[in-house]
């Protein structure tokens, strides 16, 4: 099963607050951890939302909306992307993990879909080209 785990963003990681010393280190030595258990397959922290872009799809296109954007809005400050036996498994994960920000931060847990979540409208053939898809990419990741 894979899951997302989304470091949901506060004042501060809107702010560009980074982290300090210790807690790079804490989070450092957590990655490691679950790198070391084959559990981690990415994770990033992200800029504010001041530095991005949304693009609304409409009937009559597209419009590009620049950031900031409210808090309240579900903004996103970093994630992990884990390869878990279950929910309870990353939940038990997360409860090893340092606190990533100051106050009461958020942290949120979602399965990512699967292939065969799709059913049958997923059909052989855009089965093949998604693992073909899957293929390249990690080639290209490979790669850099």
């Amino acid at each position: 099963m894979r899951v997302m785990v989304i470091i949901k963003a506060d004042r501060n990681s809107e702010a560009g607050v980074m982290p300090d010393e210790a807690l790079l280190a804490a989070m450092g030595k957590y990655n490691e951890e679950l790198v070391n258990a084959g559990i981690m397959r990415a994770g990033d922290g992200l800029h504010p939302s001041s530095r991005g872009a949304r693009v609304r799809f409409t009937d009559s296109g597209t419009e590009v909306v620049n950031g900031p954007f409210a808090i309240d809005d579900g903004l996103i400050a970093g994630y992990w992307l884990w390869q878990v036996e279950s929910m309870d498994e990353a939940i038990a994960w997360l409860r090893r993990c340092p606190k990533p920000m100051a106050g009461e931060p958020e942290v949120e847990i979602r399965p990512l879909f699967e292939m065969e979540d799709f059913g049958a409208e997923f059909t052989p053939e855009l089965r093949e080209q998604e693992e073909r898809l899957v293929a390249r990419m990690a080639e290209q990741a490979a790669s850099h």
